[in-house]
Formats: C-alpha cells, sequence, structure tokens
C-alpha cells in the first residue's frame, strides 16, 4: 500500500464527533500506572476476543499485573456481549471491567445503568491521548464510560502479491476497476475473492463500505439512526452494487455455498496459503486481518499488501472504523486503574507491537507497528479528517446489527445467497430494524 493510497483513506473521518480540537496535553501529565500498589486487588475482564486477539490481549493484562501487583483474570465471554454481562450481572458476579465492541453495547449498558463513569485517571489519560472525537464515542449524555482502546480500519482489501503479478493486476481504485481486476484475476486460473459469509458480520462491512460511498455520510448517518427506513432507494442501489460480485458464483472463493461457510479467520488465510494458487486472491476486511495474515507463511509488505476500498459511483473511497471500549462494571481502585493504563501509549504499545492491532491513541509512536502497511494504516486513521464513519451495525440496537443469526446479519446471509432479491433483503432488513428500534425505545 503506498503513502498516496493512504492519503485517500484520511479524506474521511468522525464528522459526528469532530476533530482533535488542538494540541494533545503533556502525556507525562497523566500517569499510566497508578501511584499505590493494587497488590492483592482481583480484577476480572470480559472480551470476546479468542485466539491470537485473546492472547496479545493478555499480553497487555500481564504488563499492569507486573506494574500494580494486581492479579487479572480474562473471562471468555459471548456474542452478543450485552447479553453475556447481563445473565453475569443478574447472578450477582459482573467482571469489573469488560470490553465492548459497539457503541451501541456502551449506550445499551449505561441505560441499564450498568456502567461506572471513568475515574480521573481514566479521564487524564484519555485528554492526554485521545481526539475528542474517540473520547465522545466512549460517552453517554455527556458522561465518560468507555476507553477506545483497540480500533480497527474495516475499509481495506488485502491481496495475494504473487496471483496479482501472474495476472498481471493493479490496485483498483473504483468499484468497476476492482470487478475487472476480478475478471483478469479469473481468467488466470485463480478465484478472486474470498468472502467470509459465515460470519454475517463481514458483511455488513460490505454493505457499510459500498453505501457509504455510493451514498454519502449523510445517508449513512440517516440509516445508522433509522431515519429513513431499509426500504430506501439508497439501500436498492447498495444492494445491487454488492449483487455485481455477489451474484458471480464463479468469482467467489468455494462459490456462493462455500462463502456461506467460510469463517471470517478461514477466509484470510485461504488468500495467503497456496503460494501463486490459493483459494482467493483478495480478501476485503480490516487491519487486524495481518493477525490472521500472521497464521500463514506470507509476510505482510512482501506477498500480503491492501489497498483502500474502492470507491462506487463517483463516491469518495470509503473509511469505516470500529473498536472496541473498555468499561467499568464496578467501581473499585483495581477497575479505574486498568481503565486508565489502557488509555495509554504503554498500553497500546504492547499489542502494535504484535500486530494484528491499530490504536486510536494519538501518541502511540508509529514505529511501534511491525511493518510499513500497517504503520501506514494507522497513520491513516489517527491523522484522518473529518468524514469517517463509525461501523454502522455498531450503532444500531445489538439485537439487530450484532447477533448471530439474526437481523442484519441473517438478512445479508440471506442476501449473499439470493442476490438477485434486493427489495425481499430490504423488506427483512426493514422489518427487523423497525422491531429493534422499537424495543430499544421502550428500554
Amino acid at each position: 500500500m503506498t503513502i498516496t493510497a493512504l492519503t485517500a483513506l484520511s479524506a474521511l473521518a468522525l464528522a459526528a464527533c469532530g476533530g482533535d480540537g488542538g494540541t494533545p496535553e503533556d502525556p507525562g501529565k497523566a500517569t499510566s500506572t497508578p501511584g499505590s500498589s493494587l497488590k492483592g486487588e482481583k480484577i476480572e475482564v470480559a472480551a470476546v476476543w479468542t485466539g491470537p486477539e485473546q492472547e496479545n490481549f493478555t499480553k497487555v493484562l500481564k504488563e499492569f499485573e507486573k506494574r500494580t501487583g494486581a492479579t487479572v483474570t480474562f473471562v471468555p465471554a459471548q456474542d452478543p456481549i450485552v447479553n453475556f454481562l447481563g445473565t453475569k450481572i443478574a447472578g450477582g458476579s459482573p467482571p469489573d471491567v469488560a470490553m465492548l465492541p459497539q457503541v451501541g453495547a456502551i449506550q445499551q449498558a449505561a441505560a441499564q445503568k450498568w456502567l461506572k463513569p471513568v475515574g480521573p485517571e481514566a479521564a487524564a489519560q484519555l485528554a492526554a491521548n485521545y481526539s475528542p472525537g474517540w473520547r465522545s464515542l466512549g460517552a453517554v449524555d455527556g458522561t465518560q464510560y468507555g476507553v477506545y482502546f483497540k480500533a480497527a480500519n474495516k475499509s481495506l482489501v488485502w491481496y495475494n502479491t504473487a496471483v496479482f503479478e501472474n495476472a498481471g493486476a493493479t490496485e483498483p481504485k473504483t468499484w468497476k476497476e476492482f470487478l475487472s481486476t476480478a475478471e483478469t484475476i479469473s481468467a488466470s486460473g485463480v478465484t478472486p475473492v474470498s468472502v467470509g459469509g459465515a460470519d454475517g458480520w463481514t458483511l455488513t462491512d460490505w454493505f457499510e463500505n459500498v453505501y457509504l460511498s455510493q451514498a454519502g455520510p449523510a445517508k449513512y448517518d440517516q440509516l445508522a439512526k433509522h431515519e429513513i427506513k431499509w426500504t430506501d432507494p439508497s439501500v436498492a442501489a447498495a444492494l445491487t452494487t454488492l449483487a455485481e460480485l455477489f451474484g458471480k458464483p464463479a468469482l467467489l472463493a468455494g462459490g456462493t455455498s462455500g462463502a456461506l461457510q467460510t469463517e471470517y479467520p478461514v477466509s484470510v488465510t485461504q488468500t495467503f496459503t497456496g503460494g501463486d494458487q490459493p483459494k482467493g486472491a483478495m480478501v476485503f476486511e480490516g487491519d487486524f486481518a495481518a493477525v490472521n495474515i500472521a497464521q500463514t507463511e506470507a509476510k505482510i509488505g512482501t506477498d500480503a499488501k491492501a489497498f483502500p476500498f474502492p470507491a462506487v459511483d463517483g463516491g469518495i473511497a470509503p473509511v469505516v472504523t470500529a473498536g472496541d471500549a473498555a468499561v467499568a462494571l464496578k467501581d473499585t481502585k483495581g477497575a479505574q486503574a486498568l481503565l486508565a493504563f489502557l488509555a495509554s501509549p504503554d498500553a497500546a504499545r504492547i499489542w502494535a507491537a504484535e500486530g494484528g492491532f491499530l490504536s486510536p491513541n494519538k501518541n502511540l509512536d508509529p514505529a511501534t507497528y511491525p511493518n510499513d502497511v500497517q504503520r501506514e494504516i494507522a497513520k491513516a486513521l489517527v491523522g484522518a479528517g473529518d468524514n469517517f464513519r463509525f461501523d454502522m451495525s455498531d450503532q444500531m440496537p445489538q439485537s439487530f446489527g450484532g447477533t448471530p443469526g439474526k437481523g442484519e446479519w441473517k438478512a445479508l446471509q440471506d442476501f449473499l445467497k439470493n442476490p438477485k432479491d434486493v427489495a425481499g433483503a430490504q423488506a427483512r432488513l426493514e422489518a427487523d430494524a423497525a422491531k429493534a428500534y422499537r424495543a430499544a425505545a421502550k428500554s
């Protein structure tokens, strides 16, 4: 990925939340380690991370233990995590801290009065290290609850460089060029696109990138808030665009049925396994795909590169972001100390060095990232302007935008199975969305 391409990514950034707002405070004013020992404190942290992500986060927690003397236990959670936490709270045993992967989850948990506001140490770290936009994403009605520790740039297409070289393909900049590139690669004897359709969230990301570029930021914000219906013509246009790819099984690794049975991690690894004859040449997903690429023999920057999600119908190349925020469910010294640590460059540095991680912390040295590809992706996100957008499904009620086998996830899986039925997909999406928003309004 070139600097020029990544500069294009910076054209969009968080209008709803605003920009940086000036020079950061001196990070030295906010210490990332509590002033007193936490020896004897036991802290439970719940997250849905598994595999390499859980391993790397555990390294961050181990450093916190080393600095404070506290004992931290990772509690594996299930999606949707709000339901998991509700069960724990009802049973009288909530974790001290939870990592919430959706803005909507923070809002829902705050509405249930489960969350504790961040303390002064965490607030100082946030003021020193985060732009107003990222701080506001973790706030509800003016009260700061969340610390965004892990971010994502979800507008990237990773590709197998050997396949591209053999096919004479180049990085496309528009959707039309993307489809043409796919056909070129197909003609060379390699299936061009790997889709992790068994995980519905990957399909929401496909839709959101197409929709943001094609319909524009204003429509994107309206649909995220359900101010316009899923039966709107702009949704039909985005689904029709997706059908230009999803409706050609020969372009999908394993065809339609194969895509629906492929989980996200496999969609990445099969793109970079098999040298110049992989099961797929390209895979769309965020910077975090680097974790899965690392499970193969491919090297990022040589065997594996990325380009920005292509612009659709003359729109701007989209930048959709996401993130995981740490929130406290117990107002304990240990929980607040951990939030402060996670808001510091020290904590971000540990996972960033391992790869497959992107931090919104503006005081994290970009040199910490393990390769130039991830370094430039990080610079593009932190240095972005005013128009990028947070993952739409993560802003919606979790029952619609974040539940496996239901709502948007299921509707888009059904659409992948039958991309000719645009109107039917819209009707299902609107029915499920209306039900979810009505329930959220009553809670």
